[in-house]
C-alpha cells in the first residue's frame, strides 16, 4: 500500500511540472515575453519545457528517479528566488511557498527513492 502511494505522490507532483512544461510550448511566445520581463533570456525558455517535461516523466516511472528529484528540486527554488520574490504581491508570496513546497517534497523523493513501483528497483537476490 506504501508503495502505491509513493507511487501516487509522485504522479502529483510530477503533473505540476508536466502542465506547465506543456502551457509553455502552447504559450511560447508569450512565456518569452514574461521571462524576459525579469531579466532572463527567453534562450532558457527551450531548456526549461524539457526540463519540466523529461524529469517528471522519469520520476513517475521511477527510472534515475532521485537524480531527477534533485535537479527539480534546485530548478523549483531557482525559479521562486526569480520570478516569485515580490513579497508586496500576495500571489506571488504563495507561488514562491509553492515553489519551496515543490522542492521539499522532491527532496523527500530523493531521500527515499522511488520505492517499489519503479523501474530502478533494487533487486533481492536470494544467494543458494
Amino acid at each position: 500500500m506504501a508503495s502505491l502511494l509513493d507511487l501516487i505522490g509522485r504522479v502529483f507532483i510530477s503533473s505540476v511540472f508536466l502542465l506547465s512544461g506543456y502551457n509553455k510550448i502552447f504559450n511560447f511566445d508569450e512565456t518569452v515575453t514574461w521571462m524576459e520581463g525579469y531579466g532572463v533570456t527567453g534562450f532558457l525558455l527551450w531548456p526549461t519545457i524539457v526540463l519540466e517535461i523529461i524529469l517528471p516523466i522519469l520520476i513517475i516511472i521511477g527510472y534515475k528517479t532521485q537524480l531527477s528529484a534533485v535537479l527539480l528540486a534546485i530548478f523549483s527554488i531557482v525559479t521562486a528566488l526569480i520570478f516569485h520574490l515580490d513579497f508586496s504581491n500576495q500571489m506571488q508570496t504563495i507561488a514562491l511557498l509553492k515553489n519551496f513546497g515543490l522542492a521539499g517534497g522532491f527532496i523527500f523523493i530523493a531521500i527515499n527513492g522511488p520505492k517499489d513501483w519503479a523501474i530502478d528497483k533494487k533487486k533481492k537476490y536470494v544467494r543458494l
